[in-house]
């Protein structure tokens, strides 16, 4: 029987659980890192703060992961999420406010809003995976039938493949492209949840555009 299904307490094999976790795992370290990047100026509180708040959170879902406490560990995963973004919410605000100073330098203003952009895209690849299809447990140990998304794979037509289920890949690649085009491309949003994401996180890449435009237009 394949290993994201065979044990009878519902929880999945440690070796395919593990290949399931790493890419959000590393995500988030990315994501954290870069947040550290930020000038001071671009973040509420200590720049660590929000690292460490992730770290903590990362220990909790393990902790929940590994006493069998699922729904608690996905809960801690869309925390994670919701911290994200209110960190990149933050310094969305913060960057538009600090526009109108003239001492601000073009190349710190790309740079800052470059860093933000990315943290925007990896926040809601982490919501796409914490939430489609019931969460990645829930996809790997009964197989992948979501309400939520549909993925060119799961469509009639040259791309469709039976049995195919994604990966946070394919959710960092659906976060990337509606952070650029401010719409999904290739891949169908069906359930509210999902739609409500996508607009918030084109209405923040729509600002960060927005600010940069403002900004080199004003030094013409």
């Amino acid at each position: 029987m394949d290993s994201r299904r065979d044990a009878t307490n519902g929880v999945t094999g440690g070796g395919h659980h593990w290949r399931l976790r790493w890419p959000g795992l590393i995500a988030l370290v990315v994501a954290a890192g870069v947040y550290m990047l930020l000038p001071d100026s671009l973040v509420l509180g200590p720049a660590w703060a929000l690292p460490v708040a992730l770290a903590v959170l990362v220990i909790g879902h393990e902790i929940a992961r590994r006493g069998g406490r699922h729904e608690l560990s996905r809960g801690i995963g869309i925390g994670i999420a919701a911290l994200l973004t209110a960190g990149v919410t933050a310094s969305v605000i913060l960057l538009v406010e600090r526009l109108p100073s003239k001492g601000t330098n073009p190349s710190s203003l790309l740079r800052d809003a470059a860093l933000i952009w990315s943290i925007n895209v990896l926040a809601f690849a982490t919501w796409y995976w914490e939430i489609d299809g019931g969460g990645p447990l829930c996809r790997a140990r009964s197989g992948y039938r979501s309400t939520d998304l549909v993925f060119p794979q799961m469509s009639d037509g040259p791309a469709a493949s039976p049995g195919w289920e994604p990966t946070y890949l394919d959710y960092l690649f659906l976060a990337f492209n509606t952070s650029t085009a401010f719409s999904p491309t290739d891949t169908l949003a069906l359930s509210h949840r999902v739609k409500v994401l996508m607009m918030a996180q084109s209405l923040i890449s729509v600002v960060i555009v927005g600010a940069l435009i403002a900004r080199a237009i004003n030094t013409l």
